[in-house]
C-alpha cells in the first residue's frame, strides 16, 4: 500500500532507523502519542462495546486497556529516558493534526457503524507494525537510542495483535452491504492518511497556525 510505504519513507522514520532522529522531535512525538493513545482507547472501548463476536469484545476490550495502561508505562519510561518531566509535557500543546486524529476516530465510534470504526481503527495497528518491522530492518547501529521502541512495533506479540484486529475487519466487511463495505474503505484510508500526518507532524514540531492571534 503507497501510504504505508510513505509512512515508512518519512524523514521521521528514516533518522528514527538510523538512530539520527533529534531528541526534540521524539519528545514531540511521545507527548502527542500519549495523548492521542486516550482517544484511541475510548474508540477501542466502544467497538468492543458493539463487537457482534465474543472474540472480537474481548480482543478490542484488551486492546483499549493495553492502550491506555500499558502504552502509556511504556511511554512513562521513555519519559524518564529522554528527559520529559510533567512540566515539559505540559508546555507542549496537542497539535492539530493529534487533536484531528483522535476527532476523527471518537467521531467514527459515535457516528458510524461498526465496520466503520473498526476499518478506522485498523491502520494504529497495521501501519505500526509495518513501520516497526521495516524500520527493524533498516537498524545497523546497535546502540540506536530508538531500539527498544522500534522492538516493541516488531515483535511477535504485536503482529498478533494486528493479525486480531485485520481478522475483525474482515468479519465486518463479509456481513456488511456493498455501501458499507466503500465506506470502511474510505475510513480506513482517511486513517492511514492521519497516519502519515501525524509522523510529519512531530518531524514539524507542528504549532497551531493560530497561535499568534491567541489573546
Amino acid at each position: 500500500m503507497k501510504l504505508q510505504q510513505a509512512v515508512l519513507d518519512h524523514p521521521f522514520n528514516e533518522e528514527l532507523a538510523d538512530g539520527s532522529l533529534s531528541r526534540e522531535r521524539f519528545q514531540f512525538y511521545l507527548a502527542q502519542d500519549a495523548r492521542y493513545l486516550v482517544g484511541f482507547g475510548r474508540a477501542l472501548a466502544v467497538a468492543a462495546a458493539r463487537a457482534p463476536e465474543p472474540d472480537d469484545l474481548t480482543f478490542f476490550a484488551g486492546a483499549a486497556r493495553e492502550a491506555v495502561v500499558v502504552e502509556r508505562a511504556l511511554h512513562e519510561d521513555y519519559f524518564e529516558s529522554f528527559g520529559l518531566s510533567e512540566a515539559d509535557l505540559s508546555a507542549i500543546e496537542t497539535s492539530p493534526t493529534c487533536l484531528a486524529y483522535t476527532s476523527f476516530l471518537l467521531a467514527t465510534a459515535q457516528t458510524a457503524s461498526y465496520g466503520e470504526l473498526v476499518a478506522a481503527l485498523l491502520p494504529c495497528f497495521w501501519v505500526y507494525q509495518h513501520v516497526g518491522s521495516g524500520i527493524l530492518g533498516r537498524t545497523q547501529v546497535a546502540d540506536n537510542p530508538y531500539r527498544a521502541w522500534i522492538e516493541t512495533y516488531a515483535d511477535d506479540e504485536f503482529a498478533a495483535s494486528v493479525q486480531a484486529c485485520r481478522d475483525a475487519v474482515d468479519r465486518a466487511a463479509a456481513a456488511a452491504d456493498p455501501g458499507t463495505r466503500q465506506r470502511m474503505l474510505a475510513a480506513f484510508t482517511r486513517a492511514c492518511e492521519y497516519e502519515w500526518m501525524f509522523w510529519d507532524s512531530a518531524y514539524r514540531l507542528e504549532s497551531w497556525p493560530t497561535l499568534p492571534y491567541r489573546g
